[in-house]
């Protein structure tokens, strides 16, 4: 609450504009109804697309973003107060989860973002790119090498602008400078405020062999294990996100128009191509009052509401489990049970620690708060510049854990985490509200392979009805264990040396010594990092499975693709942001690739 009294303070001065150009904020502001392509989404992957496709002149692009405006809105400008946007705002889908049954029936809220830049304007700004292994893993399962992370990873250059941080200090040996981009669209920086915690970090990576130091923790040519420095996607003190990069970059160009408060109803069949169903028409609404308007596209409809977004959308076009659809009388246009399956998840969990000192008596303060947000709006520096956390690691179970005698391993290889680590020096526990008293370190352990499969499925046939998310969270024996051993490995993290004269005990239920104890701490306390994924999941052409093929297109449909976190047949083995980035450059290449070479094999798109 004392955010939120003081977000007037930074709105009187606030001088940060996220896009240039002019953002559509009514149907009747089109001037044509027809399009080259059409974009459903403005999120960290349609507004990839929206840009590269308009870099060719003579193509038009409308992209239809059910949210709003991202302009102005500080918390999504400012990255420590990030905290705010989610949830049950109007910057938010405020979507919750059906009743967990392997969380003692809990029900949460599952954070979306509502606004331009989709949860790239709402997320904590983690960024990533994944392992080497989790993009071998996708060019396996689709028979495509285009995936594989040796083609992959020269998108990096491509996207990423890595800048100086927010304090300006020397980051010499806290990355890897030849892992990165210079020149890309969106800026990712390391931390831009010391936190008292840092050291102590750092500390812990030369007491315990069992966490080493991790000198670049993007992940790709380098290995993801370990504890190091956060890369976020913030430059200059303000958050990078696809709106204030790909968008502004892109929205001068007479050729793209995008248009916010247009939630998409559906698709429209538009004829067919042989076996196939044509989609090229969308019909999407203001709000549950107002008409429905009709846009068609004459060449592709690019899918890119995020994995909630595009699941419904398919299942409200008739496109889905032939069950489920008639079971709602909705007719059935191409019959793929795999739609709205898959739903994978990375799970949080908050473990709590009372502590000699932490930020919390600087956030309960309201004359530091009000200052330090005074300091970024002058200067854009302070805390407020910096992301929650700054330091975070991956590990993995021991090879000879006692699960793998009975369970595979699901990470995508032997140099893939099991589970994440963040280090924060306050309360931060999702849906509890901090305490009026006392001072806390937060260690967020989270289940990074889980095997736990949930479903999304329609609620209604009514667009403006949130579907029915279960993620199906610890329902599997791997997940548990995982989660159980991140617990105790928060506990011998602080018993290390660095910590004796700073963390006093475990908070709460975290004191739980038996096995038994901690799961049913965990159950009742982990939650959700907001990373779906796979429902929409991509395979070879070939295969019966899957919902896209190797090139996005939607099997069974004809002018429809699918560009967002849905295709990912696996979960990345990080936060998904930068995975998703990478997604939608290479996909954009593969749309312009068919454009080119409509009938015929196409070279390499090296070539092209």
């Amino acid at each position: 609450m004392l955010f939120l009294c003081l977000i007037g303070v930074v709105l009187s001065t606030l001088l940060v504009t996220p896009s240039s150009g002019v953002i559509l904020t009514q149907p009747s502001q089109l001037i044509t109804l027809e399009y080259d392509y059409i974009i459903i989404g403005a999120g960290t992957a349609g507004l990839v697309v929206a840009n590269r496709l308009t870099e060719d002149t003579k193509i038009t692009v409308l992209v239809l973003e059910a949210g709003v405006s991202d302009e102005g809105v500080v918390p999504a400008i400012a990255p420590f107060l990030a905290t705010m946007l989610t949830p049950n705002t109007a910057y938010d889908w405020n979507y919750t989860v059906v009743p967990q049954k392997g969380m003692h029936g809990r029900t949460f809220s599952y954070p979306r973002g509502r606004l331009l830049g989709g949860s790239s304007s709402a997320n904590y700004n983690f960024h990533q790119y994944g392992s080497a292994e989790d993009w071998d893993r996708y060019a396996k399962e689709t028979g495509d090498p285009g995936w594989a992370w040796n083609n992959v990873k020269k998108y990096i250059k491509k996207h990423e602008k890595i800048v100086p941080s927010a304090d300006g200090h020397d980051t010499s040996g806290q990355f890897i400078p030849s892992l990165h981009g210079s020149s890309g669209e969106v800026s990712v920086s390391l931390p831009g405020f010391n936190l008292s915690i840092d050291a102590r970090v750092m500390a812990t990576t030369g007491q315990l062999s069992e966490f080493p130091y991790n000198e670049d923790t993007s992940g790709g040519d380098h290995s993801l294990l370990g504890i190091g420095f956060v890369q976020s996607s913030i430059g200059k003190g303000v958050r990078s996100s696809s709106s204030t990069s790909y968008l502004a970059n892109a929205n001068s160009r007479p050729n793209l128009t995008v248009l916010i408060n247009a939630t998409v109803v559906k698709l429209l069949q538009s004829g067919t191509k042989g076996a196939l169903k044509s989609f090229r028409s969308v019909q999407f609404s203001s709000s549950p009052d107002s008409v429905t308007m009709t846009v068609k596209a004459r060449k592709e409809v690019i899918l890119s509401a995020g994995t909630i977004g595009t699941t419904q959308i398919l299942q409200l076009s008739g496109i889905g489990n032939a069950s489920d659809l008639k079971a709602l009388n909705i007719p059935v246009l191409v019959d793929n049970p795999a739609v709205g399956a898959n739903l994978i998840d990375h799970v949080y969990m908050p473990n709590v620690f009372n502590a000699q000192e932490s930020l919390d008596t600087f956030l309960r303060d309201s004359s530091r708060l009000g200052a330090a947000i005074e300091e970024w709006t002058t200067n854009k520096t302070g805390i407020i510049a910096n992301n929650v956390a700054n330091t975070f690691g991956f590990a993995r179970l021991p090879s000879n854990s006692s699960i793998f005698k009975a369970v595979a391993d699901p990470a995508s290889g032997p140099k893939s985490p099991h589970w994440e680590m963040i280090f924060s020096n306050f309360w931060t526990c999702p849906g509890i509200a901090r305490p009026a008293t006392g001072k806390f370190m937060t260690i967020v352990t989270a289940l990074i392979s889980p095997t736990s499969r949930g479903t999304i499925k329609l609620r209604s046939t009514n667009p403006f009805d949130k579907p029915l998310i279960d993620p199906n969270y610890l329902t599997t024996e791997f997940d548990i264990v995982v989660l159980r051993e991140s617990v105790k490995a928060s506990k011998r993290i602080v018993a290390a040396p660095a910590w004796a004269d700073y963390v006093i005990s475990p908070f709460g239920r975290l004191s739980a010594t038996s096995d038994v104890d901690i799961d049913n701490y965990i159950r009742g306390a982990a939650s959700t990092v907001f990373h779906p994924v796979g429902t929409a999941a991509m395979s070879s052409s070939g295969s019966k499975s899957g919902v896209v093929n190797e090139n996005l297109l939607v099997k069974g449909a004809d002018g429809l693709r699918i560009v967002d976190a849905s295709v990912f047949p696996f979960i990345p083995s990080v936060h998904t942001q930068g995975p998703v980035y990478l997604l939608a450059e290479r996909a954009s290449d593969l749309i312009k690739a068919d454009q080119l070479y409509p009938s015929a094999e196409r070279p390499p798109l090296d070539e092209l």
